[in-house]
């Protein structure tokens, strides 16, 4: 695929004004604080996975409005004591899967949780055990348009508030050490780390790639890939809703969690994705951290010739160099 977003040099300029409702912090705020009414972890239920290294455990956690939202709690066999976390989101139209597909973080040493994405799990992978019973219409059959006429009843509300409440389930789990806990994603996934990073102060590392949901406005007019082209696709039919869709995902807009951050931060983009463009990625890169009190540690890791996929294993190779500097398992000496 050729290169269609900025070269790389007014990427590494590119600081877009943020597309940011008044009330963006009191949206979010009520929100979870609805979701923390309720005690998060519901069951934690050991499994037989055929792996003698990896220890997992079924969980089951309440996310937004009380719904009971699916993961799987893996620990590396036989390891004592508390072990830093990284809680893992998946990406567009994948639910969690089965237990040994993503082994990568607790090989390397650490607890880790992959949340379900809930009314997802049907496009691709393994499935899904999440539903969404609170999914309205209209909003087309994509989760990306799923009440999008109105943030209060949009899909990503509800999926960015079961991403907070992931944190908050590994935190009660036993062997987690709840002070030092990461949020990893790619795609979907990133964008939902990225969210999570932005609403929770005390997160200790987030580490994003080809993140969704970054400069939108940007990316709707880029690209026809899903799962953006299902949201232009949905505004071709539904003529004259695009204030009301702008607005909604005004509220979800990875930048505005981005500028709110703390935790290090690390980015991941192939300067040919057509999925998510690339200047999402670096509109949310340089304004990270900007409202924080101090400057947040952050890089970001280009792929000239590389799309959606991103620098793949070897970028994976370079965030696990990085999460043992920022989050080691074994805690530095005081």
């Amino acid at each position: 695929m050729p290169a269609f977003d900025l070269p790389l040099e007014e990427l590494e300029r590119y600081r877009p004004l943020p597309d940011e409702p008044a009330d963006f912090d009191a949206f979010w705020h009520g929100t979870l604080q609805e979701a923390a009414a309720a005690e998060v972890l519901v069951e934690a239920r050991p499994v037989a996975t055929g792996l003698r290294l990896t220890e997992t455990w079924d969980v089951s956690f309440r996310g937004f409005a009380g719904d009971p939202v699916r993961a799987w709690f893996s620990r590396p066999a036989g390891v004592p004591g508390p072990l830093p976390a990284v809680v893992e989101y998946a990406g567009y139209g994948r639910g969690r899967g089965l237990p040994h597909e993503r082994l990568t973080w607790v090989n390397a040493g650490y607890a880790h949780l992959l949340m379900d994405n809930r009314g997802q799990g049907d496009q691709y992978g393994s499935g899904g055990a999440t539903p969404d019973p609170h999914a309205k219409s209209p909003g087309g059959p994509g989760p990306a348009v799923r009440g999008i006429g109105d943030p209060r009843d949009y899909h990503y509300r509800r999926l960015i508030t079961d991403a907070v409440r992931a944190v908050a389930a590994v935190r009660a789990l036993p062997g987690v050490d709840a002070s030092r806990v990461a949020a990893v994603g790619n795609s979907q996934g990133g964008g939902l780390a990225l969210a999570v990073a932005g609403l929770l102060p005390d997160l200790a590392a987030v580490l994003v790639s080809a993140p969704f949901l970054c400069g939108i406005r940007r990316a709707l007019d880029l690209t026809d890939a899903p799962p953006y082209g299902e949201i232009t696709a949905y505004l071709s039919v539904h003529r004259g809703v695009e204030a009301a869709a702008h607005r909604t995902l005004a509220y979800v807009e990875g930048v505005s969690f981005a500028r709110r951050a703390h935790a290090p931060a690390h980015f991941g983009v192939g300067l040919r994705d057509t999925v998510c463009p690339p200047s999402g990625a670096y509109a949310a890169f340089h304004r990270y951290g900007e409202l924080s009190d101090a400057d947040p540690l952050k890089e970001i890791r280009a792929y000239p010739y590389n799309g959606h996929e991103g620098g793949d294993a070897v970028h994976v190779r370079r965030q696990l160099d990085w999460l043992a500097q920022v989050l080691p398992v074994s805690p530095r000496p005081a």
